[in-house]
C-alpha cells in the first residue's frame, strides 16, 4: 500500500507519517511532499492508493491537486485548517476532511473509513470526476441511475443513456456516494429513485427492473435485504 502525504509544515508531516504508520503498520510504503509543485510530480510518477493532501501550500491552493487528479483511482483526505472548504471538498469526492488542529483519534476514524468496507456516513457527493484527455468533467450525483463495475474501471450509466468511464473501483466509489445509493451486486451500485420493482425470474434468479425498463440483476444475499427496504 502506498501512502502520499502532501504537507508543507515539517514538522506536522512528520506527525503524520507517524500516525499512519501506528494505524497500518508495517505494510505501507510512505512519500512525503512539501509543495504543490513537488505533490504533483510524485503523483504523475507513482501509483498511490490514499492521499493525505493539506489545502495551504506554502500559499499554493491544494485545490489544484484535487482539480487535477480528482478523476484517480485513490482516495483522498484532506488535512486543513481551512474547514470553509470541507463542503467544496466533499463536492469534489474526497473520502473524509480532517479539520487542523486534529488529534490521532480523528485521523484514525478517517483511516477506519479508508478501510472499512461498503458506504460510510461522510460528506454529500455532488459530484463524480471522470477523465477527458488531459482535463477532467464533473457528472452531477442527479444524472447517473446506476454504476457498473468493468474490470479496473467503472461505469457511470447516465440519465441521458451516455456511459462514462471512471477510474476509481466500485468499493471506492460506494464509500463516497449518498445514502440514494445501493450496492444490489457485486457488479452493481444502483441510485434507489430509479427502482421501478423487484423482478423473480426462473430459477431463482432476482432482477431489479428500473423505471427506463433496464434489468439489473440482484445479488442472493442482497435479495432480502433489498426487498424489506422496498417494503
Amino acid at each position: 500500500m502506498k501512502i502520499l502525504i502532501i504537507e508543507d509544515e515539517a514538522r506536522i508531516a512528520k506527525r503524520i507519517e507517524r500516525m499512519t504508520r501506528d494505524f497500518f503498520d508495517k505494510d505501507v510504503h510512505i512519500l512525503l511532499s512539501d509543495s504543490l509543485e513537488t505533490g504533483l510530480d510524485t503523483i504523475e510518477k507513482h501509483s498511490i492508493d490514499l492521499l493525505l493532501l493539506d489545502l495551504n501550500l506554502n500559499g499554493e491552493d491544494g485545490f489544484e491537486i484535487l482539480q487535477t487528479f480528482v478523476a484517480g483511482p485513490f482516495q483522498t483526505i484532506i488535512i486543513s485548517a481551512y474547514t470553509d472548504k470541507a463542503i467544496t471538498a466533499f463536492n469534489y469526492g474526497v473520502l473524509d476532511f480532517v479539520p487542523k488542529p486534529f488529534d490521532e483519534h480523528r485521523l484514525v476514524q478517517a483511516f477506519t473509513r479508508y478501510t472499512s468496507s461498503g458506504k460510510q456516513s461522510g460528506g454529500d457527493v455532488h459530484f463524480l470526476a471522470v477523465r477527458k484527455a488531459k482535463t477532467f468533467r464533473l457528472i452531477p450525483i442527479n444524472e447517473i441511475r446506476y454504476i457498473k463495475g468493468a474490470g479496473i474501471y467503472t461505469e457511470l450509466h447516465l440519465s441521458n443513456n451516455k456511459i462514462e468511464l471512471h477510474d476509481k473501483s466500485l468499493e471506492a466509489l460506494e464509500k463516497l456516494l449518498p445514502e440514494a445509493f445501493e450496492r444490489i451486486h457485486k457488479s452493481y451500485i444502483l441510485c434507489w429513485e430509479q427502482i421501478e420493482k423487484i423482478v423473480v425470474e426462473t430459477g431463482g434468479k432476482y432482477s431489479m427492473q428500473l423505471k427506463n425498463g433496464e434489468l439489473l440483476p440482484i445479488g442472493r444475499s442482497k435479495y432480502k435485504e433489498i426487498k424489506n427496504r422496498l417494503l
